[in-house]
């Protein structure tokens, strides 16, 4: 399994590392990817440290840890830790140091940190504010501050913040803020770049998309792109403009969480994994561009994992809508070896559900990709408790003469699990599952065509089945 891991997979880091809100940023001839913390069973959003992880640009499949870059006990007034570290952002200052901007969940202001190289260690440095000294959040002028999202272009910093809930008229819309070149001194008042639901209309390009959380902004050419979760949680959409304070117009969805609006291979309204909430960014890493967002594991909403698929773009510098793979939208996964069943990007049942339950947990009804042991434990994850019509899908891989599939299973089930090509496809051959106290391997022959394939895994019979992984012979 470790040779066929050395592929670009999603989730891009280790099975048992939960870093969701991904901003990635190339400095140098690295990718860094700054995000927030959860953990395994975690009980609330973001509950660790800031970590970083990176790659080199030539292989986005060779991901080295960082460690930890900033503790939430370096935030002034936390050392009690009950303020957790919710979505930061990077921005390499005038004097070329890299500057963290971010909110902790028991406040509404902007701080800042700020390290001598990309993924050193941060040290606190200050909190965003005007020039008489009142902080971003606490002036009364604008919404509480959440989410920041950075650019810097020569001696101005645009910081871009907001959480807008559905309705909520408190909330007016995402704010763009301009900060001078100490990075944390307002230069500009805040202006409000769109409006929340509670104030949008039809007339509105982005109605129906309104602005949720997760603020972020690039710029490609003479374009400002900013990407945001909307108010359908899943989706991160964004909306172009050549000024970054106005005239945003919206563009379109970049990438779902369940790969709605995608009808290449299913219905466009077709839910293809559980959803909640999304974050992350664009990035150009060397020719190409790349959308990282998360997706949500163990039943709940609260132990996120980073995935990233590749663009495509439009001549207009538009963008298509990415469909989630289990390849990162890159080549296809070599179609011989062991692969693990954490890296599906494809995973339901009968039941057609969206969205992981409100109260943060799933029932027992539906699958959910999870774990063996704590949090931090360095277990491959899996598939737990596929049931009857349970189906998990992988895609894509280069198959050349696949002739046997084995899976590595365990639980209370007694039944088949159907392989194919294309989720409502016809089986190309069935593997038989008993019930089995320890992971164990069973096979069959199945014969899959040669060339660019998805891979589906249906389980068919009665109790609750273990899904592990798979290999191709």
């Amino acid at each position: 399994m470790l040779d066929t891991l050395k592929q670009a997979v999603n989730p891009y880091l280790p099975s048992w590392e939960y870093v969701p809100d991904g901003e990635p940023y190339v400095f140098g001839d690295r990718v860094y990817v700054y995000g927030s913390h959860d953990f395994f069973n975690g009980d609330v959003y973001c509950m660790g440290d800031y970590v970083c992880w990176s790659a080199p640009v030539d292989n986005l499949g060779d991901w080295r840890y960082e460690g930890a870059i900033y503790r939430k006990d370096q935030e002034p007034g936390n050392d009690d830790l009950q303020g957790n570290l919710y979505a930061p952002d990077v921005a390499v200052g005038p004097d070329g140091r890299y500057y963290l901007y971010y909110t902790i969940s028991d406040d509404c202001t902007v701080s800042v940190a700020v390290c001598d190289t990309p993924a050193g260690k941060y040290e606190f440095y200050d909190h965003v504010h005007y020039k008489d000294g009142t902080l971003l959040g606490k002036s009364g002028k604008e919404d509480p501050q959440f989410d920041p999202g950075v650019l810097r272009e020569g001696d101005k910093v645009y910081l871009y913040t907001g959480f807008c809930g559905y309705g909520d008229k408190s909330r007016r819309g995402p704010m763009c803020t301009v900060l001078g070149p100490d990075m944390v001194t307002i230069e500009e008042d805040p202006v409000f770049i769109a409006k929340s639901s509670a104030y949008s209309s039809e007339s509105d390009s982005y109605y129906g998309h309104e602005f949720f959380e997760a603020p972020s902004i690039r710029k490609k050419g003479d374009y400002y792109y900013f990407i945001y979760s909307s108010i359908k949680f899943h989706e991160l959409c964004y909306m172009m403009s050549k000024d970054p304070r106005e005239g945003f117009e919206y563009k379109g969805v970049l990438v779902s969480g369940g790969d709605l609006h995608i009808d290449t291979y299913k219905p466009a309204e077709k839910c293809a994994y559980y959803t909640a909430n999304n974050h992350g960014s664009m990035v150009q890493i060397k020719d190409d561009w790349f959308i990282f967002y998360h997706r949500h594991t163990n039943g709940t909403n609260y132990s996120r994992q980073g995935c990233f698929e590749k663009l495509t773009p439009n001549a207009d510098g538009t963008f298509k809508q990415a469909e989630m793979t289990s390849c990162c939208g890159l080549k296809p996964l070599v179609g011989k070896g062991e692969y693990p069943t954490y890296i599906a990007c494809n995973l339901f049942n009968d039941i057609d559900m969206t969205y992981v339950a409100w109260s943060g947990w799933m029932d027992d009804r539906f699958p959910k990709i999870t774990q063996e042991g704590r949090d931090g434990d360095e277990n491959y994850g899996y598939i737990a408790n596929m049931r009857d019509s349970a189906t998990a899908g992988f895609k894509y891989f280069d198959c050349k003469g696949i002739k046997k599939i084995s899976v590595k299973t365990k639980g209370y089930a007694n039944g088949e699990i159907q392989v194919k090509t294309a989720w409502d496809g016809p089986v190309l051959g069935s593997i038989p599952i008993g019930y089995a106290n320890v992971w164990h391997y069973t096979s069959a022959d199945i014969t899959v065509p040669d060339g660019v394939n998805a891979l589906y895994f249906t389980f068919k019979g009665q109790g609750h089945l273990q899904f592990a992984s798979f290999v191709l012979e």
